[in-house]
Order: structure tokens, then C-alpha cells, then sequence
């Protein structure tokens, strides 16, 4: 049944060596194999993994296409911010961030990009 199925997000990568480098060494996620097709996966959190699929020729996904809960978010961007991950910035509308991190309702959120262009988020939920 697809309700008890491990879940690997799979995302595009024009240059797998430098999407390696980011996800190992700027996330801190753990590489746990690489597929015949030159696929890296990652160990990301409890029984999910992160597919970097080599496609040099596909674009990026204009909109966020990973969304990582944490408990501290401030403290998370501080610590991938000191391993050279750069978060977006804005301020137009309702969406304005302080410090990285915008607050949409009970949610506070901060976006950066990967090494190839797709765009991840930090989330936490305040309760």
C-alpha cells in the first residue's frame, strides 16, 4: 500500500558531482548509494530519500520543491549558513522575511536553492 511506502523525492541534476557536494557537505545529509543511471540518493530524515537524477539538460522548478520540518529554524539556517548555503530574501506583499525567515501563520519558512537551481525550504511549525 502506498500509505506505508518509503518516499524518494527525485530531483533533476545538471552536474552530479556538484549536486553531491552540496547535499553531502553543505546539508549534511548522507549519501547512501549511487543508482546504475548515475542517481545519488540521500538519507533524508525518517524513511525519506532525496533522488539527484543526473539531467543536464532539464531546468530547475521555479517553485519550492522540498520542504524540510525543523525544530529550530533559526538555529538550522544559522548552521547552513557557516557551512555556505545562502538563503532568499524578500519583501514584497505578505511575504517579508527578517533574518531569512518569514512567518506565514504558524509557520515561520526560509528558502535557498540547491547547487542546480531547485528550491528548498525550512519550515517549522510554532505550536
Amino acid at each position: 500500500m502506498l500509505t506505508t511506502s518509503t518516499i524518494t523525492h527525485m530531483l533533476p541534476a545538471q552536474d552530479t558531482d556538484r549536486a553531491r557536494h552540496f547535499y553531502g557537505d553543505q546539508l549534511g545529509l548522507h549519501q547512501t548509494g549511487t543508482g546504475p543511471d548515475g542517481t545519488c540518493y540521500f538519507e533524508a530524515g525518517s524513511g525519506h530519500v532525496i533522488g539527484l537524477r543526473p539531467l543536464p539538460d532539464t531546468a530547475p522548478s521555479e517553485n519550492t520543491v522540498l520542504s524540510f520540518e525543523v525544530d529550530d529554524i533559526s538555529a538550522e539556517v544559522h548552521d547552513l549558513e557557516a557551512r555556505g548555503v545562502r538563503f532568499a530574501d524578500y519583501d514584497s506583499g505578505d511575504l517579508r522575511t527578517e533574518g531569512h525567515i518569514a512567518t506565514l501563520g504558524n509557520e515561520k519558512a526560509a528558502w535557498f536553492s540547491d547547487s542546480e537551481g531547485n528550491w528548498l525550504c525550512l519550515h517549522e511549525v510554532m505550536r
